[in-house]
């Protein structure tokens, strides 16, 4: 019976739209986000992501060797700390062990020029990489996509790019620092308020809103400015609020997991690069999802460019058999016989009439 009723309501015209349709008209805050899934999913957000959690893990190593460069250079430079660094290891390790650490940290020292040339050319070129897969993920859940300049020009820009996601994610780190727990603690005790009922809670707020606060700079720069095409602000800056407050929830889960995972041998071994990808890669995630949030707003949609439409192609038709003249003369031909047959027929007419005996005399009396 309801199907009969389904396909009467389509002859009719009068059919049900589609449920994610209904939902949209009747809650147009989940018509966003669903306008926002759909915009991920077709602009294959999660191959995007892969592949800055690719080159996340890849900028890690040297990364890595410009720390150790600057350690050396630190140490060397203080033979004290040195010589402390030094006696740690022993009594951590001693024994043959113990020196061949010792002797690896002398290296290292020794090399520390190297290694940081070497690691630094090589943070550079993995960065731009990561910067070349970064802004075209942003730009294609925009869905502009422009020209692409040449080799040079291309990394010119990237490395724009990367200084300033280097400074924006430097002033999300100082507003971090500030906000931050052991600093909000310093200066309630220089304060003289630590004894002050809820004052913890307080500090753990003003944490929260100082994180949330860093990260929504940060991320509001990476959704509006990276991009290869110009992309409205209005719409990134909200989206970015909404994504630093998921980033900041994810953050406290990720504290949790590092505190779980490093408990266990196995876990203080392959824990770091496990959470580190996970990290990076639902990062990005959060990230892209949000970029696709904020071009899915209606003001984002009247701004975007109308698409040119596709040429035209025009497909000659060959057809075989007599053309227009030849079935024009065909068809006079066919009239000219049909009238002269009339003619004929109308002529012999009263000839037969004359002909044909009287009936009416045949007949006997």
């Amino acid at each position: 019976m309801a199907a009969q009723r389904s396909e009467a309501d389509a002859q009719n015209g009068s059919a049900k739209p589609p449920l994610k349709e209904r939902l949209a008209i009747r809650y147009p805050a989940v018509g966003r986000i669903l306008r926002a899934l759909e915009r991920y999913q077709q602009q294959r957000g999660d191959f995007f992501a892969a592949g800055i959690t690719f080159y996340t893990v890849l900028a890690v190593i040297p990364m890595l060797m410009v720390g150790f460069s600057i350690a050396g250079f630190v140490l060397s430079a203080q033979p004290e700390m040195l010589d402390d660094l030094q006696r740690k290891i022993t009594d951590a390790a001693p024994g043959e062990a113990g020196d061949t650490l010792v002797d690896v940290v002398d290296t290292a020292i020794k090399s520390r020029a190297a290694v940081g040339v070497i690691g630094l050319i090589t943070a550079t070129w993995t960065g731009l990489g990561w910067m070349s897969n970064l802004r075209a993920a942003l730009t294609a859940q925009w869905d502009r996509i422009g020209e692409r300049p040449n080799f040079v020009i291309g990394k010119l820009r990237d490395l724009r790019a990367m200084v300033l996601l280097g400074l924006a994610g430097t002033v999300t780190m100082a507003i971090s620092v500030i906000g931050s727990g052991s600093t909000g603690r310093r200066i309630t005790d220089w304060l003289g308020w630590s004894s002050v009922p809820g004052i913890g809670v307080l500090i753990t707020l003003v944490t929260i809103v100082f994180g949330v606060l860093g990260t929504w700079i940060l991320f509001a720069v990476v959704i509006a400015r990276l991009p290869r095409e110009p992309v409205g602000l209005h719409s990134a800056l909200r989206a970015a609020l909404v994504a630093a407050i998921v980033f900041e929830a994810f953050k406290r889960l990720g504290v949790v997991y590092i505190e779980n995972v490093m408990s266990s041998p196995a876990g203080a071994a392959f824990g770091p690069v496990i959470g580190l990808m996970v990290f990076a890669n639902i990062t990005a995630r959060i990230l892209l999802m949000a970029t696709a949030f904020a071009a899915t707003s209606e003001e984002s949609l009247a701004m975007a460019p109308v698409p040119v439409p596709d040429p035209a192609i025009i497909r000659p038709r060959m057809r075989t058999g007599p053309d227009a003249r030849t079935r024009a003369a065909a068809a006079g031909t066919l009239m000219l016989v049909a009238g002269t047959a009339g003619w004929a027929a109308r002529a012999r007419a009263p000839r037969l009439s004359a002909r044909r005996p009287d009936r009416a005399a045949r007949v006997p009396d």
